[in-house]
C-alpha cells in the first residue's frame, strides 16, 4: 500500500510503498476514503524538516533538552548516533481521516466490515491507504454525513475539547484569536452554543469566512474595530473567554487576550502559541489560563488509546472517542458546517506535490483533503455517480376556480424585498386587494399595514390560511421557512407565490410536491422574475428560434454581503447560491427552452466564487459564474447566448443587443433596471383572477430547484451531478 512519509533530517517527502498493517485484536483495519491535512500542525512539521540542524534545534528546544540529558548520561558519540539515526528515518504524517472498515480484530463488536468510520491519532489515522485503528480512536459515521466531512472528525474534536475547557455559557461573548482551521471550527461550535464570537486574524479572507460561519465580528489584531466590537458586545466589560488558536512566535495573542478579557475571564490555549504571559496584566484581572490537550481525556494514555480501556462516563463525560462521536453528530445535524472550510481536494497520488505547494505558498488553504482510490482504481466515495432527483409532478387537479375580482392577497412576511420589490407593484394595481399581512412581530405587521394599505395585520398564520376569502398567499420569509409555509398554503387550497428558493433540500422539495399531490392544488409560482424582464424578452424574440445547440455564459457579480446579513447564516438559511442561484438557472433554462440534465460545480477556496456548468438535452451548455470578489462598480449581471451564428448580449438589464445578419441594439433605459418583477406579478395576478395556467409550469420550477440543489451536491462530491428524472 502507499503512505506519505517524511525524512526529518533531509526534509524529503515521499509516497512510499509499505507493507499493509496487520489487523490486531482490539482494533479495526480501515481503508481510507479521505484524509485531512492539518494546515497548522502538519505544515509546521514539514517546514521544520526543511530547516538546518540549528534551525531545527531552535524550533524544538524541548528536544534539545532531551539530547543534552542523553549526552550527560550516555556521552556524545552514543547520543550523536542515536539522534542521527532517529532523524534519518521516515516518519508518518496525518492524524484525521474517514474510511471503510475492511477487517475487524478480535474483541471488536461495535462495528463490522463495510461500516464507515472516522479515525484519529498521529500513529493510527495516517495519510495511508490502510490503517489499523484501536477501539477508542474511531467512531461510526452517522447516516447522511459525507465521508469528506467526516474526515474532519479529529480536528473537530480538538476544537470541541478547547471549547469545553472554556466552559462557555449561553449569552457570553468569546474572542477567538487565529482563524485557521481550528479557529474556524471553534467559532462555529461557540455560535452553536449560544455564544457571541469576535474573531481575530490578519487575513481578511479568513475573517470574512468566520463571519459567514457565525462570528458577530472579525478583524485584524491591530484593528481598532476589534476592540470596538468587543466593547459594544460586552458593554465595555471585556470578553468572558479567549481561545488562542494561533501559532507562530509572536506574543501578541496573549497580550491581546489580556487586554480584551473581562475581570476573571478565561484564556484557553488550543494551539502551539507563544505564552510569555505579561504578569501584571494577567495578575490584575486574575485571568484563568487553561490548556486544551488535543482531542480530550484519554490522549497520550496508552491504556486508553492502545488497550481500549475506557474511562467511566460517570467520572469522565467527554473522552477522546466521545468527543469524536459528538463532533460527527454535530456535523451530521448541520450545527457545524465544514464544507466552506474545504479549500482543495487532491488525489492521494499527488500528495507530495500538494504538500510542496502548501509549503511554498502556491496553495493557500484552510483545509485540504486527500481523496483515495480503491484497489480497482475508482474513487472511493459512496457517490461515484452523484445524482439529485427531479421529482415527477403528479396531480389530480380539482375543478377550475371561477374568475375573481378583486383578487385578495395575503403576505406572509414583509421584509426588505417584499417592501421594496413586490408590494409597491401590487399596492396600486387595479383588481387587487391587499387583504392581510402576517409577520412574526406585531410591529412589523403594523408597519406593513400602514405603508401598503393592508386591510388587516396579524401574527396568526392559521387564521389567514383558514380564511376562504383569501385567494393567494405570498411567502416572503427567510429561506429556511419557504418549503414548509408553501406546503401548508397549498394544503389550505391557496394559490401560492413563494420567493426563491422553493426548497433548501431534496426532502423539502419532495414535501412540497407531496402537498400538491395530496391537495390536487398545483397553483404555485416561484419568484424567478428575470424571464419576465421586458428587455430580455425582447432580446430573446429578436434572437429567434434555434436549430443547433447553444452556449450561454452568465456572469453574476454578486459582491460581498454586509456584516450581520442573515444570508451569512448558512447553517440554517443555506448558501448564497442556494438562495439566489435559482434566478440564474431559471433564466438560462428559459432562454434555452429546456430543463438541465446535469450540473457540474467547482469553487474557489472557501466556496466564495462558483462556476456552475449546466448541460441540456440538445447538447447546449450554460455556465454561471457566481462571484463575490469582483469590483463593486462592475455590473451585477451580464449574459451572452451564442448559437447558429448569432449572439445575444444582456448588460445588467440596462441594454441588450443581438448580433446576426442584422444587428439590433436596445436604447438605454432612462430609469432603474427592470428585472421583471412588475410583469411577473401581473402574470401571477392574472392567473389567480382568471383561473388560467400559472405563468411558469410547475415542472420547470421543480427542475430549476433540483438543479440549484445539485450545485451543493456537486461541490460535496467533486463530480458532475445527474438530474435523475429530468425531462
Amino acid at each position: 500500500m502507499k503512505q506519505v512519509v517524511q525524512n526529518y533530517k533531509s526534509g524529503e517527502l515521499a509516497l512510499l510503498d509499505v507493507p499493509v498493517p496487520g489487523c490486531k485484536p482490539g482494533g479495526v483495519l480501515v481503508r481510507t476514503s479521505y484524509s485531512l491535512i492539518s494546515t497548522g500542525t502538519e505544515l509546521m512539521k514539514v517546514s521544520e524538516a526543511g530547516m538546518s540542524m540549528l534551525g531545527k534545534a531552535r524550533s524544538r528546544p524541548d528536544q534539545v533538552a532531551k539530547v543534552m540529558q542523553s549526552v550527560a548520561t550516555n556521552g556524545v558519540p552514543a547520543t550523536y548516533r542515536k539522534v542521527m539515526g532517529k532523524l534519518d528515518s521516515y516518519t508518518p504524517l496525518g492524524y484525521s481521516l474517514c474510511g471503510v472498515v475492511e477487517q475487524v480484530g478480535a474483541g471488536i463488536d461495535d462495528v463490522k466490515a463495510g461500516d464507515l468510520v472516522a479515525c484519529a491519532g498521529n500513529e493510527h489515522a495516517l495519510h495511508a491507504e490502510l490503517n489499523w485503528v484501536p477501539r477508542n480512536l474511531y467512531a461510526r459515521v452517522p447516516d447522511g454525513l459525507a465521508p469528506r466531512h467526516a474526515a474532519f472528525g479529529t480536528v473537530g474534536s480538538i476544537a470541541l475539547q478547547g471549547v469545553r475547557q472554556g466552559e462557555p455559557q449561553l449569552g457570553e461573548v468569546a474572542l477567538v484569536i487565529g482563524l485557521g482551521l481550528i479557529g474556524q471550527l471553534v467559532v462555529q461550535l461557540l455560535a452553536a452554543s449560544g455564544v457571541r464570537v469576535v474573531g481575530v486574524d490578519p487575513d481578511p479572507v479568513r475573517c470574512e469566512l468566520a463571519e459567514r460561519l457565525g462570528a458577530a465580528a472579525c478583524g485584524d489584531p491591530e484593528s481598532a474595530a476589534v476592540e470596538a466590537a468587543v466593547a459594544e458586545l460586552t458593554g465595555g466589560h471585556g470578553v468572558d473567554q479567549v481561545y488562542l488558536a494561533a501559532g507562530g512566535g509572536s506574543n501578541q495573542p496573549v497580550e491581546l487576550a489580556a487586554r480584551l478579557s473581562r475581570d476573571r475571564g478565561r484564556v484557553v490555549d488550543i494551539g502551539k502559541c507563544r505564552l510569555d504571559l505579561p504578569w501584571n496584566a494577567y495578575y490584575e484581572k486574575e485571568l484563568d489560563v487553561r490548556f486544551s490537550r488535543s482531542y480530550g481525556p484519554g490522549r497520550y494514555d496508552p491504556e486508553y488509546e492502545l488497550e481500549g480501556r475506557d474511562y467511566p462516563i460517570g467520572y469522565v463525560r467527554w473522552t477522546e472517542r466521545r468527543n469524536l462521536a459528538c463532533f460527527l453528530d454535530l456535523a451530521a445535524r448541520g450545527s457545524v458546517d465544514v464544507e466552506p472550510l474545504v479549500s482543495h481536494i487532491a488525489d492521494f497520488d499527488d500528495a507530495v506535490e500538494t504538500y510542496q505547494r502548501l509549503k511554498d505558498g502556491d496553495l493557500k488553504a484552510v483545509a485540504v483533503l486527500f481523496r483515495y482510490t480503491d484497489r480497482a482504481g475508482a474513487a472511493e466515495t459512496p457517490a461515484q455517480a452523484p445524482s439529485v432527483a427531479v421529482p415527477a409532478v403528479t396531480v389530480q387537479r380539482g375543478p377550475a376556480r371561477a374568475a375573481r375580482t378583486p383578487v385578495r392577497l395575503a403576505f406572509v412576511g414583509a421584509g426588505n424585498y417584499a417592501s421594496s420589490m413586490l408590494l409597491p407593484h401590487l399596492a396600486q394595481r387595479d383588481g387587487v386587494e391587499l387583504s392581510t399581512v402576517v409577520t412574526t412581530t406585531a410591529l412589523s405587521a403594523a408597519n406593513a399595514q400602514r405603508k401598503f394599505g393592508f386591510a388587516e395585520a396579524t401574527t396568526d398564520l392559521d387564521a389567514v390560511l383558514g380564511d376562504k376569502s383569501v385567494d393567494a398567499v405570498f411567502v416572503v420569509t427567510r429561506h429556511s421557512s419557504h418549503a414548509e409555509l408553501t406546503r401548508r398554503a397549498l394544503l389550505a387550497g391557496k394559490t401560492v407565490f413563494v420567493e426563491k428558493p422553493l426548497a433548501l433540500t431534496e426532502d423539502e422539495l419532495a414535501g412540497v410536491l407531496a402537498a400538491v399531490e395530496e391537495s390536487g392544488n398545483d397553483r404555485l409560482q416561484v419568484g424567478f422574475n428575470r424571464r419576465f424582464a421586458p428587455l430580455l424578452q425582447e432580446a430573446r424574440q429578436r434572437f429567434g428560434a434555434r436549430t443547433g445547440p447553444a452556449s450561454l455564459r452568465y456572469l453574476v457579480n454578486a459582491g460581498r454581503l454586509q456584516h450581520g446579513s442573515w444570508y451569512l447564516q448558512q447553517g440554517t438559511e443555506g448558501s448564497r447560491f442556494a438562495g439566489e442561484g435559482g434566478h440564474f438557472i431559471d433564466t438560462a433554462s428559459w432562454l434555452l427552452d429546456a430543463d438541465p440534465v446535469s450540473v457540474y460545480a467547482v469553487a474557489t477556496s472557501g466556496n466564495e466564487d462558483l462556476q456552475v456548468v449546466l448541460r441540456y438535452p440538445d447538447g447546449s451548455t450554460a455556465t454561471i459564474s457566481y462571484v463575490t470578489t469582483g469590483a463593486p462598480g462592475f455590473p451585477k449581471e451580464t449574459l451572452d447566448l451564442v448559437a447558429d451564428g448569432r449572439v445575444l448580449r444582456l448588460d445588467d438589464f440596462v441594454r441588450a443587443s443581438v448580433y446576426g445578419r442584422k444587428r439590433w441594439v436596445s436604447s438605454r433605459l432612462p430609469k432603474a433596471r427592470d428585472k421583471g418583477q412588475s410583469a411577473e406579478l401581473a402574470a401571477f395576478v392574472k392567473a389567480v383572477r382568471t383561473g388560467g395556467p400559472m405563468p411558469v409550469p410547475l415542472e420547470s420550477l421543480v427542475a430549476t430547484t433540483a438543479a440549484t440543489l445539485a450545485v451543493q451536491a456537486g461541490l460535496a462530491a467533486g463530480a458532475p451531478v445527474t438530474l435523475a428524472g429530468a425531462r
